[in-house]
C-alpha cells in the first residue's frame, strides 16, 4: 500500500507535468494535472486515445465543484451530496480553469469525487483536481491492480501508486445534468436504481447521447481474445462447439450452471453476487488473455442493479474493434 512518502513523491510528479497511476474505487487512472494542456496531451498519447474523447476531472471533495464548473443544478447538488465521494461522474458546464484539452473540444466536463484513500490524500496533497482515464491502452481492459498497470503501460507512467485492488472493479456511472432531466450516459458502479431512489423519478439511458463521454466507443473494455455473447443456456454448447473447432475457449460459465462440467480451456465460475461480479470482471478478462485463450464465452446478466454496467462491459467487450 503507498505510504505518506509515495504520496508525496507522486504530487510532485504532477506538479512537474509527470503522468501518476493512481487507484480509486473503481479502476486504477492515470492522472495528470487537470490544468496543465501538455501534460494531459500525453495522456492520450500514452493511451493512444483519440483527442476527442473527454477525460473525468476528479476532485478531493465537492466543496471544489464550483471552481471546475458553472451553472451547477439542484439535481446535481444533491447527487453529489449523496454518491461523493463514490462511483457517479457527472458532466456539467465546463469551468474557465478546464482546459479543452480535457474535455475532447466540449463546453462540458465529467467530474467526480473517488472514494479511495490513497486517491484522496493524493488529492489533497497535489492541491488541484486530476484527469485520470482508466491506466491502460485505449479500448483495452481496464486495469484493477497496480501490477495490471506496470504490465501494460511499463515505463510510460512517471510513478504507480499501489493502493491494493479496486473494491468496485468497473469505472463510474456517468450522468448528465445539464439538460431537462438528468441522463445515465455510462452505467457503473452507482446503480440506475440508487439514483432514481435519490432523486424521486425514473432515470433514461439512451443508447445514443449527443453528448460524448468515456466508455461510449462500440469496442472498450476489451481483451486481446474475441468475445462473443450469448444466451445462458446455450453458454456450455457454444464453447464446446468452439472447441471442437480448434479455438483456444475462455467460458463465463453462469451461475445456474456452476455445477455442470465444460470442455473449454479456461472456465470461470460467474459469482452469484453482482459486486462480486462486477469486482472480478477485468480481472477475469486479463486472465483469460493471460491462459493464451483467443475466444470467450459468456452471456449477459440480468440488467438490473450492477448487472447494468456488467452488461454494458461485456457488450463493449464484444464489439468491433476499433482503429486508430
Amino acid at each position: 500500500m503507498a505510504s505518506s512518502k509515495d504520496i508525496e513523491k507522486a504530487a510532485g510528479v504532477l506538479r512537474a507535468g509527470g503522468l501518476v497511476a493512481l487507484p480509486t474505487e473503481t479502476v486504477y487512472g492515470l492522472a495528470a494535472d487537470a490544468m496543465d494542456p501538455a501534460a494531459i496531451s500525453r495522456i492520450f498519447q500514452v493511451k493512444g486515445r483519440p483527442p476527442s474523447h473527454p477525460l473525468i476531472v476528479h476532485l478531493a471533495g465537492a466543496e471544489q465543484l464550483d471552481a471546475w464548473v458553472q451553472d451547477v443544478p439542484v439535481a446535481a447538488r444533491v447527487l453529489a451530496e449523496h454518491f461523493w465521494p463514490g462511483p457517479l461522474t457527472l458532466v456539467l458546464r465546463r469551468g474557465p480553469r478546464v482546459p479543452l484539452e480535457a474535455t475532447g473540444g466540449l463546453e462540458t466536463v465529467a467530474v467526480r469525487v473517488p472514494d479511495h484513500p490513497v486517491a484522496l490524500a493524493l488529492l489533497a496533497a497535489f492541491g488541484g483536481g486530476v484527469t485520470a482515464p482508466s491506466a491502460n491502452r485505449f479500448g483495452s481492459v481496464s486495469p484493477t491492480t497496480a501490477n495490471d498497470v506496470r504490465a501494460e503501460l511499463g515505463d510510460a507512467v512517471d510513478f504507480v501508486l499501489d493502493g491494493g485492488p479496486c473494491q468496485v472493479g468497473v469505472e463510474s456511472t456517468i450522468v448528465d445534468v445539464t439538460g431537462e432531466a438528468p441522463t445515465i450516459l455510462r452505467p457503473g458502479g452507482v446503480t440506475r436504481e440508487d439514483l432514481e431512489a435519490v432523486l424521486g423519478h425514473p432515470l433514461a439511458v439512451p443508447s445514443t447521447s449527443q453528448v460524448r463521454v468515456p466508455g461510449q466507443h462500440p469496442s472498450h473494455y476489451a481483451p486481446r481474445a474475441r468475445v462473443v455473447l450469448v444466451e445462458p443456456e446455450t453458454v456450455i454448447a457454444e464453447a464446446e462447439a468452439a472447441s471442437e473447432s480448434g479455438h483456444q475457449v475462455g467460458v463465463f460459465l453462469p451461475a445456474a450452471f456452476a455445477d455442470v462440467p465444460v470442455k473449454a480451456h479456461a472456465v470461470v465460475a460467474v459469482p452469484a453476487s453482482p459486486a462480486a461480479y462486477a469486482q472480478g470482471l477485468y480481472g477475469f478478462l486479463r486472465e483469460f488473455d493471460q491462459q493464451g485463450c483467443d475466444l470467450i464465452i459468456a452471456s449477459l446478466p440480468a440488467e438490473q442493479g450492477l448487472g447494468l454496467a456488467i452488461a454494458n462491459r461485456l457488450r463493449r467487450a464484444a464489439g468491433p474493434r476499433h482503429t486508430v
